[in-house]
């Protein structure tokens, strides 16, 4: 496989002795397993200096630069929004859920599973109960609310182990 690294070309094969690579300057390196995630990188310079690969929490928290208390407000609000304006309440169940994926995802990895399971749990719970808080306040006071409490739990459980 040919790869290129920021114009020069790096070689890369893989067979059952590991991954031996080219440097662009030419010089030969190896890992010792067939394991291609554990190759070096290669950081051009002079001489070439060999990188150990990031690990696989550095990766994740590089991803999530979104808080997931905004991420399940915004789940809220955007899956009410969306139901309303297109006027497919599946469609809008469909971003609540995507949204709520991706929080619980973030609170698990953020907190651990426990504080995860309570989240969500509140997380449904408030979608469930903006139902009845609309016939009171009305529909977007109510989403907002929601949205808000879920937000603030959210903070507050997560901010703890950051």
């Amino acid at each position: 496989m040919l790869r290129t690294v920021l114009g020069s070309a790096v070689v890369r094969v893989v067979n059952h002795e590991g991954v031996h690579m080219r440097s662009p300057q030419g010089k030969h390196m190896c890992t010792p397993s067939g394991n291609p995630a554990s190759a070096h990188r290669v950081s051009l310079g002079s001489p070439a200096r060999y990188e150990e690969p990031d690990s696989e929490k550095a990766k994740v928290a590089t991803m999530a630069k979104v808080p997931a208390a905004a991420v399940a407000a915004s789940g809220l609000v955007g899956g009410y929004a969306m139901a309303r304006w297109t006027k497919k309440r599946p469609l809008g169940g469909v971003a609540l859920a995507a949204a709520g994926s991706v929080a619980a995802y973030e609170w698990h990895r953020q907190a651990g599973p426990r504080a995860a399971t309570a989240l969500t749990t509140a997380y449904v719970a408030a979608f469930a109960g903006s139902h009845p808080l609309a016939k009171k306040l009305g529909a977007w006071p109510a989403v907002f609310t929601v949205a808000g409490t879920v937000a603030a739990a959210s903070w507050a459980v997560t901010r703890r182990s950051a």
